[in-house]
C-alpha cells in the first residue's frame, strides 16, 4: 500500500496542492495535517490570505473513491484528516488528546492537539495508522516539558496497540530532540534512516529544515520511502510504499 503524509498549510499553494491530489488519486491512505472545514474566516493570526476554508470537502470531491474522515481541533473548522480508498476496510477510527490548552489560545497555536488513529484491513492484513499535528508553542522545535508529555502520551498509546503500525506526520520537532527518541523505542524512524535532509520546501526561509516525520513498526516492511519533490506547501510531502 501507498501512504502519503503532508501538512497542506491550509491549501494556501492552492492550484499546484489540487493538482498533486489529482496526479496521486489512486494512492491508499492519506494523512493531512492543517486542514480546514466551513471555515471561511483566519482561525490563527499566523494564517496567510490564501487559506482554503473548506477545503476538506473539497478533498472529498476531488478523491470520491476514498474515505474520507476528519478530526478538528478548532471549532470544529480545524484539524486532520485522513482519506482512506474505498478498498480498505476501515475496520475503526478515533482520536486522543496529545495536548490540552485551557486558556485555548488560538491566536498563538499553542491550541490543543489531536492525534487521529485509524486501524485498516486489507488482504487480512490490519494496520494502524497514526495521524499528528504536533504542538507549535513558539519556542522552536526543541524539547519542552509540554513536548515531552505530548510524546509520552503518543508512546503509551502506541503500546497498547498489537497490529502493524505506521506513525506519521508534522510533529514540530529537531531529530536529535528526547521527544522525538520517545517516538523511536521500537519503531523505524524512516526520516532518520533515510539520511533525509529536509521535509520542508522553497516556501519555508526558516533556518530549521525539519518537522515531518514517517515511524513504522518493526514487521513492516519498506518498499520505498521518499521526501517528495512538490511544492505544494511550505511542507515536503513524505511517500510511503509498504506491506
Amino acid at each position: 500500500m501507498k501512504l502519503i503524509s503532508l501538512n497542506i498549510w491550509g491549501a494556501i499553494v492552492r492550484d499546484p496542492f489540487i493538482e498533486f491530489i489529482k496526479q496521486h488519486k489512486d494512492t491508499d491512505i492519506f494523512c493531512f495535517q492543517e486542514v480546514y472545514d466551513n471555515s471561511f474566516k483566519k482561525l490563527s493570526s499566523d494564517q496567510k490570505d490564501g487559506t482554503s476554508g473548506n477545503i476538506f470537502s473539497e478533498l472529498k470531491e476531488l478523491l470520491p473513491n476514498h474515505q474520507a474522515f476528519f478530526r478538528p481541533v478548532i471549532k470544529d473548522e480545524y484539524g486532520i484528516a485522513a482519506f482512506v480508498k474505498s478498498d480498505i476496510t476501515v475496520v475503526a477510527e478515533g482520536e486522543i488528546k496529545i495536548h490540552l490548552n485551557t486558556k485555548h489560545l488560538e491566536q498563538t497555536g499553542h491550541h490543543d492537539r489531536n492525534m487521529q488513529w485509524l486501524e485498516v484491513s486489507r488482504d487480512q492484513k490490519i494496520y494502524s495508522i497514526l495521524n499528528v499535528h504536533g504542538l507549535w508553542n513558539g519556542m522552536g522545535k526543541t524539547d519542552t516539558e509540554d513536548r515531552l508529555l505530548q510524546s509520552q502520551k503518543i508512546r503509551a498509546f502506541m503500546d497498547t496497540i498489537r497490529t502493524p503500525k505506521i506513525l506519521c506526520g508534522d510533529f514540530n520537532l529537531k531529530p536529535d530532540t528526547e521527544s522525538v527518541k520517545i517516538l523511536e523505542k521500537g519503531m523505524k524512524n524512516l526520516v532518520s534512516e533515510y539520511n533525509v535532509e529536509s521535509t520542508r520546501t522553497s516556501f519555508y526561509t526558516k533556518p530549521e529544515k525539519f518537522a515531518d516525520y514517517i515511524f513504522t513498526s518493526l514487521e513492516i516492511a519498506i518498499n520505498r520511502f521518499e521526501v517528495m519533490k512538490d511544492e505544494v506547501s511550505d511542507h515536503a510531502a513524505l511517500l510511503l510504499d509498504f506491506n
